[in-house]
């Protein structure tokens, strides 16, 4: 995963906030994971959002140091099919 990819959440994933972050659950393949972190719920909540990964990350706050840690989150989440690839915007 690169940092001016386009991805989002899958449409078949749905995201239940819990005290330590949130639940992912994807209704094709069942499924679920522990996201343990609030900031990434909050990347991951965002990242269809603005044009790519990178924008995901700035708006949830993380800081630039932190951007590989997040980026293997991701793409784990990506590898389990709970992100997608989407087409890409115009800026």
């Amino acid at each position: 995963m690169e940092l001016d990819e386009h991805w989002a959440l899958s449409p078949s994933v749905a995201l239940r906030p819990e005290p330590f972050g949130a639940l992912a659950y994807h209704f094709g393949n069942r499924k679920l994971i522990f996201l343990k972190r609030p900031e990434l719920v909050a990347v991951v909540r965002g990242i269809g959002d603005g044009p790519d990964v990178r924008a995901a990350l700035v708006a949830a706050g993380i800081p630039e140091a932190s951007w590989a840690s997040y980026l293997t989150s991701l793409e784990g989440l990506a590898a389990s099919d709970m992100l997608s690839r989407r087409a890409g915007r115009a800026a």
